[in-house]
């Protein structure tokens, strides 16, 4: 493989949790090249040796830093606070001081904790379970909106998570908040996201108009529709 760009990225086309690293990846103007890894929904990781170097754990996304002796990270939120820790030095998309470096971890084991397991067992309860279980889907949609009203109640009183402006914190839970709104919310009778959660609704749109996640979205997009 190349390393003509600084980083090599494993993750793949269509999983929420890489894309948060791209948008970060962007943001601090790295070049980067992606690796695509097809993976199993069945099965319990992607297990070919040549990946599980990597990560033993089986999952995307996966980054190498070729510029730093190969240093090698995974999980999407140890991503990207190590390269926000490392490149964002004038602290363009991350915290600075104690206080808010506190809460910016905050937010991220929130979103790793909560969200990202949450959102990610209503679709494989939705989606790919080979029996509809009322019951479990039922729950995992309450806990989907649990945390969207979690998000809401901070949102109606400041305009970012962290500091008074836009961070890793806020970026770390845009994919998965489409996955929501588009996916396991969408058709949930008597559910209106912009109605329900409007102080959310309407930090996500402002996320979503920012450069850097619309282009890589509509990369995405056509990822997906190759």
């Amino acid at each position: 493989m190349s390393h003509g760009k600084q980083f090599t990225f494993y993750t793949h086309k269509a999983g929420p949790n890489g894309w948060k690293v791209v948008f970060v990846l962007n943001e601090l103007g790295l070049k980067y090249e992606n690796v695509y890894i097809d993976l199993d929904f069945q099965k319990p990781g992607y297990q070919d040796p040549e990946f599980t170097k990597y990560n033993p754990n089986g999952r995307i996304p996966v980054l190498i830093d070729h510029r730093n002796n190969d240093f090698v990270v995974w999980e999407s939120n140890a991503i990207i606070l190590y390269l926000t820790e490392k490149y964002d030095t004038a602290r363009h998309i991350s915290a600075s001081t104690p206080e808010d470096k506190a809460l910016e971890l905050q937010w991220l084991f929130f979103q790793a904790s909560g969200q990202g397991p949450y959102f990610g067992q209503a679709v494989w309860f939705v989606t790919y379970h080979q029996e509809k279980v009322p019951s479990v889907i039922e729950r995992y949609q309450n806990e989907t909106r649990r945390v969207l009203g979690v998000l809401d109640g901070v949102l109606c009183k400041q305009e970012w998570l962290v500091g008074d402006k836009y961070t890793i914190a806020d970026i770390s839970f845009i994919p998965w908040s489409n996955v929501a709104i588009n996916r396991i919310l969408a058709d949930v009778e008597g559910v209106n996201i912009e109605k329900d959660y409007p102080s959310f609704y309407a930090w996500h749109q402002k996320l979503m108009a920012k450069d850097v996640v619309k282009s890589a979205w509509a990369e995405r997009a056509a990822l997906i529709a190759q």
